[in-house]
C-alpha cells in the first residue's frame, strides 16, 4: 500500500489528530488545489477540483490538527463528489 492509500485510510477512520497537512495532501490527490482568498482571507482556504463543489476549510490556530466536523464535512463532499465510497 503506498502513502496516499494510507493517507486515504487514515482519513476514513475520522482520527482525532489528523493535521492540516495531510488534509491538504488527501486533497491534493483526489486532484484539488488550494487556492488562499488573497490577503484578506484570514485562516480561510479553499480548495478546487475544476467543476466539483469546492471544498473550504478553516486553518486551524493556534495548533494544526483539524477539527472532527471539518473532517466529517470533507468526507461528506468527497462522498458527494463521487471520489470516495
Amino acid at each position: 500500500m503506498g502513502t496516499k492509500e494510507k493517507l486515504r485510510e487514515r482519513f476514513l477512520k475520522m482520527p482525532s489528530d489528523f493535521t492540516f497537512e495531510e488534509m491538504q495532501r488527501l486533497l491534493e490527490g483526489y486532484g484539488y488545489e488550494r487556492s488562499d482568498k488573497g490577503r484578506t482571507s484570514g485562516s480561510r482556504v479553499i480548495f478546487k477540483n475544476g467543476d466539483k463543489r469546492p471544498i473550504m476549510l478553516h486553518k486551524p490556530h493556534p495548533g494544526n490538527i483539524v477539527r472532527l466536523y471539518a473532517i466529517k464535512q470533507v468526507m461528506e463532499d468527497l462522498r458527494e463528489s463521487g471520489l470516495i465510497k
